[in-house]
């Protein structure tokens, strides 16, 4: 039997006397995917980062073996981790803005990949092989007009060539392992599918491959094999399609079952049980949102004048969700600052409960602010750090015209509402988990008693287990109040599980409309065919 590329047997790590990993065992075989499954906390990114000796300081560890293609990495030094990364093991992490230098062009930070510790020897010989090769990598990880990417920096590139860049940086000294961690979270559909493409042909260069994710998804189309972890250990251990199609662990179990598929549609993702039922809306009334011909345009580089919303209609009734999908870029977002009467429309309308809302100056506006409300995808920027749960509920309780006992009645029923007790009510938002913010932040969007709630990507930075309880609420308190939701998300299967109504748009058109079922059963427009092809699959 071929020993394997990476092996690791009972790996402890502790902080501050904490164990974070507890006994963990694993292999890779050169040429394999093994993903490490798990939500934040459970010990998968420390896992990945003790071995390339990142862990930081105060990691206390401990194992019987970690070793990478037969040598032990247990002990080394800080020059011999040097050594071994990037030449041995590439990393890729997920937010790529963050981890390359925005003061330095993309090829001069590959060609540092190729020449640290290589000869200083920096004559125009050696410049032009390592610019060729810059251009090579590059090419090979699919950026366009890689001589013309070379020689931009990050912020001038998509999120997707970002991605792909930094993986050029980590195959740059063709490592026998390379470890990605998160390297598709919140990037769209379509970039997604071509930076997962780009490990796989990694993979079948024969690099080990460790992919570190909490979306079952992504890794049901790349692994060989599946580390379910949870608290730190490891839960469920075997290959990928044993894991992901007949799971013999609960969480396991419970991961899979939370995470939104056309057969969840219309059932809540935490029980199964169906959806509380909504009353029809009266389609002969008036719909509480409707949008008309809207249109926007900025002023780019050198005043070039860019269209980000052209022609966007639609109505939303009553107690019915309309979501909105589309890639970054699309108009979606500038689309709910129209409709939030923060970005003003060049041209066309926004009508609210029936009434003019969009031709309102703001201070017309403010009186009937209260009957649309925002959740955001991160609401710890939303909110005063300062405050407590309370007071941010009292501010937006206020705002509705209640005042004194009732109000402070009124935060209790809003937290009961949303599945919080009256113990969060002293607590500040940087002390709550990312799911309690997110439902003080819809407790705060009910305050007012909202016909709208406009949610833009409210639960793609959250685990998947807790984006099922949040979209479960969401929708438990529609059936409750009849509250219409605009829900904007790039996530498919998200969109498809909440929406009514959905509206794919692109390059600041709708390119098509409909029911739920319809634009996903049968798409018309091919753009909205390659959305949907692109989504990747639980089942391998």
């Amino acid at each position: 039997m071929t020993a394997p590329l990476v092996d690791v047997r009972g790996l402890r790590v502790s902080f501050a006397g904490h164990e974070i990993v507890k006994g963990v065992s694993l292999s890779v075989a050169a040429g394999e995917c093994l993903a490490i499954v798990g939500e934040s906390g459970s010990g998968k990114s420390v896992t990945a980062r003790t071995l390339i000796g990142l862990t930081g300081e105060g990691a206390e560890i401990s194992a019987e073996a970690i070793e990478l293609d037969g040598r032990s990495l247990l002990g080394l030094g800080d020059r011999q981790w040097q050594d071994i990364r990037g030449r041995e093991i590439g990393f890729v992490l997920q937010d790529a803005l963050v981890s390359l230098d925005q003061l330095r062009t993309v090829g001069s930070e590959i060609g540092e990949a190729l020449t640290v510790n290589a000869s200083r020897d920096d004559g125009r010989r050696r410049r032009r092989q390592r610019d060729g090769r810059v251009v090579e990598l590059l090419h090979l990880v699919g950026v366009p007009e890689p001589e013309v990417r070379a020689r931009q920096r990050p912020h001038e590139l998509s999120g997707g060539l970002r991605q792909r860049a930094l993986i050029a940086s980590a195959l740059a000294r063709d490592p026998k392992l390379l470890i990605a961690d998160e390297p598709t979270t919140a990037l769209d559909a379509t970039v997604q599918a071509q930076i997962l493409d780009v490990l796989r042909e990694a993979k079948e260069r024969g690099n080990g491959l460790i992919l570190i994710s909490h979306d079952l998804a992504v890794v049901g189309e790349l692994a060989d094999r599946v580390a379910v972890m949870r608290a730190g250990e490891v839960v469920e251990y075997g290959p990928a399609r044993e894991i992901l199609t007949r799971p013999r662990h609960e969480y396991t179990q419970s991961l899979l079952d939370a995470v939104p598929s056309r057969a969840s549609k219309g059932t809540l993702l935490t029980t199964g049980a169906e959806l509380p039922a909504v009353a029809t809306p009266d389609t002969s009334t008036p719909p509480v949102l409707r949008a008309v011909d809207l249109r926007k345009s900025f002023r780019g580089k050198r005043s070039v004048e860019h269209a980000a919303v052209r022609g966007v209609s639609f109505d939303l009734q009553a107690g019915r969700t309309l979501g909105i999908v589309g890639e970054s870029g699309s108009g979606k977002t500038t689309t709910a600052r129209m409709v939030l009467g923060l970005t003003p429309p060049d041209a066309g309308a926004v009508e609210l409960d029936g009434e003019p809302w969009s031709a309102l100056t703001d201070a017309q506006r403010r009186s009937r602010r209260s009957r649309i409300s925002v959740v955001y995808q991160d609401p710890l920027s939303s909110f005063d750090p300062r405050w407590t749960v309370e007071r941010i509920l009292l501010d937006a309780v206020q705002v509705a015209g209640v005042r004194g006992a009732a109000a402070r009645q009124k935060v209790s029923e809003l937290l009961d509402h949303v599945g919080l007790s009256d113990a969060f009510r002293d607590r500040h938002p940087l002390k709550l988990s990312g799911g309690q913010r997110q439902r003080v932040a819809i407790a705060r969007a009910l305050a007012p008693n909202p016909s709208v709630i406009v949610c833009d990507e409210p639960v793609s930075a959250l685990d998947v287990s807790i984006q099922a309880r949040i979209l479960d609420l969401l929708a438990t308190l529609q059936a409750e109040t009849g509250v219409a939701l605009l829900f904007i998300s790039h996530d498919l299967g998200v969109i498809h599980h909440i929406s009514d109504d959905i509206l794919v748009m692109r390059d600041g058109e709708v390119v098509e409309s409909g029911t739920a079922d319809d634009v996903f059963e049968r798409p018309q427009h091919p753009y909205t065919q390659e959305l949907l092809a692109a989504v990747p699959k639980v089942v391998v």
